[in-house]
């Protein structure tokens, strides 16, 4: 089975000192970036990347520390905050010949989405969110026996070292767990396409660490800097979510107009993986999104 996605090209790109990401670039048109969530790598989007390659120029990067990018060591908070792969990011679309682009991100991508929209408002038009809610909401919505759900969160939020050797352990049945578990049709990620990502996850233990980390501390401080700062994402957003606030008890809707006043915010039957188990409906509200 092919894994790369059909008519796009692969590019190494140099974002930062030392960091390169693995990027595939596809189509025509006004660009849209890509980003994958966990435990995935840029290959989740090949439905919609193809989908929109018809009239878009669709970029598709490994996220700093995941696929084929770059992984740096944790030098220090900053390594993997999500300001600090946001900016790859913005830098990503630049080299490519894009100061202003459309972005999209799912699961951890789409954390890092949110910060580009935060941090970069000039270079992001349109902001689309799969599955999740902002990082400090996050950790308010969690609470009691219903945050077991998100066991992985406060294990990777660890200190190094235990957490790290705890997953290297168990690589693949720690990674496949998720894959798993959060699929509804198991049938959208094949056989190939799932060992890639175990191969990929297990190769990057300590960076995938790194960027959990870096949500338990030093990316809840922007996100608190933030909000007390009135700052907010002003381009049209589209957030398309599993039905996650009536299961923890919240008003997702609620939890992201607060950040995001031009917002349409859609439920889904799919499951977390949402783009390769109903690739037509998030490629639908990604044009959707693109139009307005």
């Amino acid at each position: 089975m092919d894994l790369s996605t059909p008519g796009f090209d692969y590019q190494r790109i140099s974002v930062d000192d030392g960091v390169s990401l693995n990027t595939a670039v596809g189509g025509e048109g006004s660009p849209i970036v890509l980003l994958h969530g966990f435990p995935q790598t840029h290959l989740m989007w090949r439905h919609v990347a193809a989908d929109l390659a018809a009239d878009h120029t669709v970029i598709v990067p490994d996220l700093r520390g995941y696929g084929a990018s770059s992984k740096p060591a944790e030098a220090g908070r900053e390594t993997y905050s999500k300001r600090t792969m946001a900016a790859d990011i913005v830098r990503l679309a630049a080299r490519l010949g894009h100061e202003r682009f459309a972005l999209a991100g799912h699961d951890r991508g789409a954390l890092v989405a949110v910060r580009a929209g935060l941090d970069h408002p000039e270079a992001v038009s349109h902001l689309a969110i799969l599955d999740v809610v902002p990082t400090l909401d996050m950790w308010e919505v969690l609470h009691g026996a219903d945050a077991a759900v998100a066991f992985h969160l406060y294990l990777m939020a660890q200190p190094p070292g235990l957490p790290e050797r705890m997953i290297a352990a168990s690589a693949d049945e720690f990674f496949g767990f998720f894959l798993d578990v959060w699929t509804k049709d198991r049938g959208a990620i094949p056989g190939p396409v799932r060992e890639e990502y175990l191969r990929a996850s297990r190769a990057a233990v300590v960076s995938i660490v790194a960027d959990y980390r870096a949500s338990a501390g030093i990316d809840v401080e922007h996100d608190r800097a933030d909000r007390a700062n009135g700052n907010l994402l002003r381009m049209p957003v589209t957030v398309v979510q599993q039905d996650w606030g009536a299961a923890l008890g919240y008003d997702a809707a609620a939890v992201w107009r607060a950040w995001a006043p031009d917002l349409d915010h859609r439920l889904t039957d799919a499951g977390h993986f949402m783009a390769e188990e109903d690739p037509a409906m998030v490629a639908k509200a990604l044009r959707d999104l693109l139009g307005r």
